[in-house]
């Protein structure tokens, strides 16, 4: 099992919204959905490998009802998954860190983890 997240500096949750990443080098724009979030980054599932390192210009729909939270990233990590059902058709979970980020958008990412990280304890503690 992956130790990463004890050495995480921010909280990430279970959290689907839709994102849009942009790789610098080549213009093209994916549109997805994130797997969890955190106010450091994003992990996603990708069909293609952005590549390592890479620099990215993300748009991040927390709430569909108001305008995307824009910034840059870089692709930290990036774990190659083959589906066992289709063989040779291969996933990228991807790890996407944060950078160039308003500190109020870090702040709205923040309020959304804690808030889901404070239901999950609630739901825990009732169903125990």
């Amino acid at each position: 099992m992956w130790n990463g997240i004890n050495r995480r500096r921010f909280p990430r949750a279970n959290y689907k919204c839709l994102i849009s990443i942009k790789k610098r080098l080549t213009s093209k724009t994916i549109s997805t959905h994130t797997e969890n979030i955190g106010a450091g980054g994003i992990c996603v599932l990708l069909k293609e490998d952005l590549g390592l390192f890479q620099g990215v210009d993300i748009e991040l729909f927390l709430d569909e009802s108001k305008p995307p939270i824009k910034c840059g990233g870089t692709i930290v990590w990036v774990v190659k998954k083959s589906d066992p059902k289709q063989k040779g058709i291969y996933t990228y979970d991807t790890g996407v860190e944060f950078i160039d980020i308003r500190p109020e958008d870090r702040e709205k990412i923040s309020e959304v983890v804690d808030d889901i990280l404070k239901a999950r304890r609630s739901a825990g503690k009732t169903n125990a």
